[in-house]
């Protein structure tokens, strides 16, 4: 049976947490957010998002969209709790950092009040940065090479400006089926931009999760390395070291004259 809108203001406001998982299992969720979780009867989130919080959460309501279907999916969960059901959407890494947080206050006004808190989570970026050591440690950007959402011309646009100002990047998204070849241009764009072909960088597969990988090695061989969606790519500024199989952006503690 169909509910009105009408219907659903009447039944009372809900609660929509829009909750952070980390980029990898369970031993990467904050606290914050497993109360979260906790607290809610319905889970909703992206396929391989959910999969994760089976084992954890077995007893959960769960509401599932494939990718692309991102708009249904926030939909869905402000209905629910817009009929006064506890709600939590679920996103990989921090919700904020590509993640559904702003698609879900754009939607917002659609339906009737709502409260709606964001629990951050550890992004894709810091959880890979600690698998290689400490690479943003000084100024840093993160660019997505997707263009899905966003122009091909305005990435470039992006990367050239990045490169001439010298930040640690580190890139979402560097490559997929349909984009086989996205890396190596974004590796180009960079080295036309001034960046050293000897500048340190590193790639992390599979943050958090079985099969972890991680690698170093210079912009020259990035770009001809092979990365999927799961892989998450930093590219050193000027200052940017290998220690001891590391990925180190010093900070300038020990160039400080005290």
């Amino acid at each position: 049976m169909e509910t009105s809108m009408s219907e659903v203001a009447n039944e009372g406001t809900g609660k929509l947490y829009v909750v952070g998982l980390g980029p990898g299992g369970a031993e990467d969720m904050s606290g914050r957010a497993r109360k979260a979780i906790e607290a809610c009867d319905l889970v909703a989130g992206y396929t391989v998002y959910i999969d994760l919080l089976h084992d954890e959460f077995p007893e959960k309501e769960i509401l599932t969209t494939p990718m692309r279907k991102e708009v249904d999916r926030c939909r869905k969960a402000l209905e629910a709790a817009a009929g006064g059901r506890s709600v939590a959407m679920v996103c990989s890494g921090d919700p904020g950092v590509y993640g559904m947080a702003g698609l879900i206050f754009e939607l917002a006004s659609e339906y009737p009040p709502v409260d709606i808190e964001v629990i951050p989570g550890v992004s894709a970026s810091t959880g890979g940065a600690a698998v290689l050591g400490a690479p943003l440690m000084h100024d840093w950007c993160t660019i997505s090479l997707s263009d899905l959402l966003t122009p091909w011309e305005k990435i470039e646009q992006r990367l050239t400006a990045a490169a001439q100002a010298d930040f640690v990047i580190s890139l979402y998204n560097p490559s997929s089926h349909k984009r086989p070849d996205y890396l190596q241009r974004a590796c180009d764009i960079l080295l036309a931009a001034g960046k050293d072909p000897d500048t340190v960088c590193g790639t992390v597969r599979n943050i958090g999760r079985e099969g972890e990988e991680a690698n170093i090695m210079t912009l020259a061989k990035l770009r001809d390395t092979k990365v999927d969606m799961f892989t998450c790519v930093y590219i050193g500024n000027s200052q940017t070291q290998e220690i001891d199989g590391h990925m180190v952006t010093p900070r300038g503690y020990l160039q400080r004259e005290d």
